[in-house]
């Protein structure tokens, strides 16, 4: 996971992005929501995308690649499509989330539990830090001069910048706790007085109980009284891997995971959340509190969903930022890429040790119970997705793709063909380094993978030069062992039915992944099969169903219908040989 933060922007609200060039048509005013505040803005209809992210960074400096864009509950992620095409019109209104690399998270939080999370320009000092937590107005935080700031047990000077704690920190989140020094009061008790000393911190009754500790001494006639709060019993913390089937023994991989991750927050790490993507996604620690072991990313916590922490307003109809898929549905599309993951020459029917084949980290569906979790009302239990956290020298977006291994990218390519995946770019490819000291590509975010069309399926990979060379044997021996059916069964076994539309779009993938691989084509020419040209054209994989719908009659079973499809791709394959 890359270090880069995310956060909406916030400009006035009496700016207004200019119209630039002239033009003579009409313009429209879409109102872009900010994080909290809307700025007017005017557009043509004619605009590309492209064009508008332009203008947004010649205005406020955010560069193209750091911005998304969504309205009507769909991301408008197609630089070259017109404003128009998304059905963008005059009035609506256009979320806008910005990446942003020179911002740093700030977790900081107090010696009773309460934490606060701030994005601060890197080149802001502790001070700075300190009068944003004062502004708070939070009671006992107020007094800028009662708060010490530490980090990694080191009390941090006012002065110090923020830049200078990051240089030797990788980690997204900064973690600061802040305390305050103890008080110290003395009132005349006859001939002697009485001193007391107690930490000004603020403790919940119910939570902490207060042990006055006495204290004499006998020359002076003096009494110390320190007001320490007592260890607080963890009770409000729960992890456990949902089991569907019994039979479905999790691994020791996963166990593991499982167990160091419950370990952290019992220790009272809390999970951090992540500056990237636009749901909830939640970096858990071990029990040092030093390392990274797991990412927690909450069903209901997804874009559009109800606890959805980023501002995204909730879906109408339940349908996710991506054509054919649902809010709320992701985790179950997460832990699925894991288990079609099949290492090489063996099937994952059950839970095994040995790495996919595409490097999809070890991931499952869990319940966990934290109130550092984004909790509107009151803390319940989450399901979500667990996921191994992986160790990464940042994504595929930091570095040009000419430098990544052809199998390691063809690996990608397979993946994400087979599982339609709606949403693959350089930024959920992380790179890392194997023990030979050659990059390795590292799959995550798979929650807009086994859509129910092929609408949005989306591939950055296709712009790669390694995406118009051949697979090599391996790959192509691994493609031929594919079965869609086995799969489609291996998911119902751990709980998962795939909807009847998801089944298709998979099944009609996965054989043009094999009939493609037959006819030695390239990672280039099937992708470009499967994702459409722009944003109004169907795709060829999209016209080949079409076909086939139009040729079965009414009522006909699903196996009939994927032998007229298997009819239909060899005449149109044919054709492009």
């Amino acid at each position: 996971m890359s270090s880069a933060g995310v956060i909406a922007i916030s400009p006035r609200s009496d700016d207004i992005l200019p119209l630039f060039p002239v033009h003579y048509q009409e313009p429209i005013v879409i109102h872009l929501a900010i994080s909290g505040s809307v700025v007017p803005m005017r557009v043509l209809e004619s605009d590309s995308i492209a064009s508008v992210k332009l203008r947004i960074q010649s205005y406020k400096g955010f560069v193209v690649k750091n911005q998304k864009l969504v309205c009507g509950g769909r991301e408008l992620s197609r630089s070259d499509s017109l404003v128009k095409d998304y059905g963008v019109g005059d009035g609506n209104v256009v979320h806008l989330v910005v990446r942003l690399s020179d911002l740093q998270l700030i977790n900081v939080r107090t010696s009773c539990g309460k934490e606060f999370t701030f994005h601060v320009d890197k080149n802001h000092d502790v001070g700075y830090v300190k009068r944003q937590l004062a502004n708070k107005g939070k009671k006992g935080l107020t007094n800028i001069e009662e708060q010490e700031f530490l980090f990694k047990g080191e009390e941090l000077e006012d002065e110090r910048l923020i830049n200078d704690i990051c240089r030797n920190n990788n980690d997204a989140v900064i973690h600061l706790c802040v305390r305050k020094s103890a008080k110290i009061r003395a009132k005349p008790v006859e001939k002697n007085f009485e001193l007391s000393i107690v930490a000004p911190q603020e403790t919940d009754s119910k939570e902490n109980d207060l042990a006055a500790r006495k204290l004499r001494d006998g020359g002076n006639g003096i009494e110390y009284y320190s007001s320490v709060p007592k260890e607080v019993i963890k009770r409000d913390i729960k992890l456990e891997p949902v089991i569907v089937n019994p039979k479905a023994a999790l691994p020791s991989v996963l166990l593991d995971l499982i167990d160091s991750t419950y370990d952290g927050l019992m220790k009272g790490n809390y999970p951090i959340r992540s500056s990237e993507g636009t749901g909830g996604a939640y970096l858990m620690m071990d029990a040092s509190g030093t390392k990274y072991v797991s990412v927690f990313k909450p069903a209901d916590e997804e874009p559009m969903a109800v606890n959805n922490p980023r501002g995204l307003p909730l879906s109408a109809d339940g349908e996710g930022l991506k054509k054919g898929t649902t809010v709320g549905e992701g985790a179950f599309r997460e832990v699925a890429a894991y288990l079609l993951d099949h290492p090489k020459g063996e099937s994952r029917s059950v839970f095994g040790e040995h790495k996919g084949f595409s490097g999809v980290p070890p991931t499952f569906l869990a319940v966990c119970l934290h109130k550092g979790f984004n909790h509107p009302d009151d803390v319940k239990e989450k399901i979500g997705s667990l996921q191994m956290f992986m160790e990464n020298n940042g994504s595929c977006e930091d570095m040009g793709p000419s430098a990544f291994p052809l199998d390691e990218v063809h690996k990608i390519c397979v993946l994400d063909i087979r599982m339609a995946n709606a949403d693959r770019h350089a930024g959920n490819i992380l790179v890392s380094k194997g023990e030979d000291g050659q990059l390795v590509l590292i799959p995550i975010d798979h929650g807009y993978c086994l859509p129910t069309s092929f609408e949005d399926c989306t591939f950055d990979w296709l712009y790669w030069p390694q995406a118009r060379q051949p697979f090599n044997s391996e790959t192509v021996n691994y493609i031929k062992s594919l079965d869609a059916e086995e799969d489609i069964a291996l998911l119902n076994f751990y709980g998962w039915n795939l909807p009847s539309e998801s089944a298709r779009v998979f099944r009609i993938s996965t054989m043009l992944l094999k009939k493609g691989v037959e006819k030695g084509f390239t990672p280039f020419v099937i992708g470009n099969i499967m994702c459409r040209e722009n944003l109004n054209k169907k795709s060829v994989i999209e016209e080949i169903i079409q076909e086939a719908e139009d040729l079965v009659l009414p009522g006909v079973s699903e196996a009939a219908f994927v032998k007229t499809v298997s009819e239909v791709m060899d005449r149109r394959l044919d054709s492009i040989c």
